[in-house]
């Protein structure tokens, strides 16, 4: 059975095209034991060191279950649009890729983007990079569909064709 691709991405997979002060850093905080996947351990952790030491296991079992699966970053990234109020997360992630494209073609060329990724802000490891491109492989022209991308961070799964 087809791997779904939101699985198979790294948690830092996007933390250039996204605000990484507001989105990473959050999920790395939440991310107690650093193993890509928010837990009810690692909710419990972190509300710890906030001071809520007393959190039943019901209250950390019904934020967990507020995802339709594991919770990791790109899971995350959802979680934290639909709480957004007043901002479609597509469309401003959309935007941000469209800074990257002048010519509105919908596309970034693989070099281009491989090259950000890896020299900027937390740089993409090579192990990354090759999950980047299992996950949204370039056409035979080396150019990555951003809008697929877009589609699969906001709605989880891979437009159907």
């Amino acid at each position: 059975r087809k791997e779904k691709q939101r699985d198979r991405i790294s948690p830092k997979c996007f933390l250039p095209i996204l605000n990484p002060s507001i989105s990473f850093q959050a999920f790395t905080i939440i991310d107690q034991n650093r193993d890509g996947i928010i837990s009810k351990d690692d909710l419990r952790d972190v509300l710890a060191s906030m001071g809520q030491l007393n959190v039943k296991n019901e209250e950390l079992e019904a934020m967990i279950k507020e995802a339709s699966g594991p919770i990791n970053f790109t899971v995350f990234l959802t979680m934290f649009g639909e709480k957004l109020k007043g901002a479609d997360p597509e469309d401003v992630i959309l935007s941000a890729f469209k800074v990257l494209d002048p010519a509105a073609t919908g596309t970034i060329k693989k070099e281009f983007l491989e090259e950000l990724l890896t020299t900027q802000c937390d740089r993409f490891s090579k192990e990354e990079i090759k999950n980047m491109w299992a996950a949204f492989p370039p056409d035979v022209a080396g150019n990555v569909d951003y809008k697929n991308i877009c589609y699969v961070i906001t709605h989880g799964e891979e437009k159907e064709e």
